[in-house]
């Protein structure tokens, strides 16, 4: 079994080098893909990426203008081939060796659906006030509507297999991937795992690429895929008929 791990990048050019390295060298005990979605960076990005020798199996995507970070991710999980696809960032804010332990549930079938989240108790790591209360609120605001609790859903590690996550309509483009995709696993019969993660919140001036505008712009997303979205748009024809809900299951 192979697990694909869908890496956007954006201007990332300051620590790339070394989180290429550390991301190649990555072992999950199972074959693994990267597929690197360059999200037509303009810092030198494009030509490190280019350089850099992947020992392993990789796909190498340079997106032809900025698109955003949801639009990469789709591309990403159109071309990937494993049975497990998950998404990583191109930073070091989440520590990739808690990768293996996300990836077991549903190497076991034991899950569907695996999230990490930073809030559960996993250590002392200390987080920033602002980024803290936004992710909290959203994720609340979240659980209310989709009807799911989660204690972070607006983290980045999210793990599927195969067969859910290629099979589902992505729609947002930027920072709308998290509501939108959690609003519609929440109208399928899955088992969803929520396990804890380390995490290393970075700065702006670091390279932290969200704001506050994309709080504003998540609120409108969760309300949007779990109220105004028709539930008839957010399937590709092929997902297992297993994971479908029976008659009036649908929020």
């Amino acid at each position: 079994m192979k697990v694909s791990l869908i890496i956007p990048v954006y201007n990332e050019a300051r620590h790339l080098l070394e989180f290429l390295q550390r991301v190649d060298a990555l072992e999950l005990g199972v074959p693994k893909e990267l597929v690197i979605v360059n999200d037509c960076s303009t810092d030198g990005t494009t030509e490190l990426l280019k350089e850099f020798f992947f020992a392993s199996t990789c796909q190498l995507i340079h997106l032809p203008h900025n698109q955003g970070k949801g639009a990469a991710i789709s591309v990403g999980i159109g071309l990937a081939l494993g049975e497990v696809i998950g998404i990583q960032d191109a930073d070091f804010e989440y520590d990739m060796r808690d990768i293996s332990a996300l990836i077991r549930p549903l190497l076991d079938d034991r899950a569907e659906v695996v999230y990490g989240s930073r809030y559960k108790k996993s250590g002392g790591q200390v987080h920033r006030t602002y980024h803290y209360l936004i992710n909290r609120f959203l994720t609340f605001l979240s659980n209310i509507c989709s009807g799911l609790y989660f204690t972070d859903m607006e983290t980045c590690y999210k793990f599927f297999k195969r067969e859910v996550i290629t099979n589902i309509n992505l729609e947002s483009k930027r920072f709308g991937f998290e509501p939108e995709i959690t609003a519609k696993l929440s109208r399928l019969k899955l088992r969803i795992f929520e396990l804890p993660i380390s995490y290393f919140p970075r700065s702006t001036l670091q390279g932290k690429k969200i704001s506050w505008r994309d709080g504003v712009a998540a609120i409108w997303h969760i309300l949007y895929f779990n109220f105004v979205a028709r539930p008839s748009t957010y399937l590709k024809p092929g997902i297992d008929p297993r994971f479908l809900p029976g008659p009036g299951h649908w929020l």
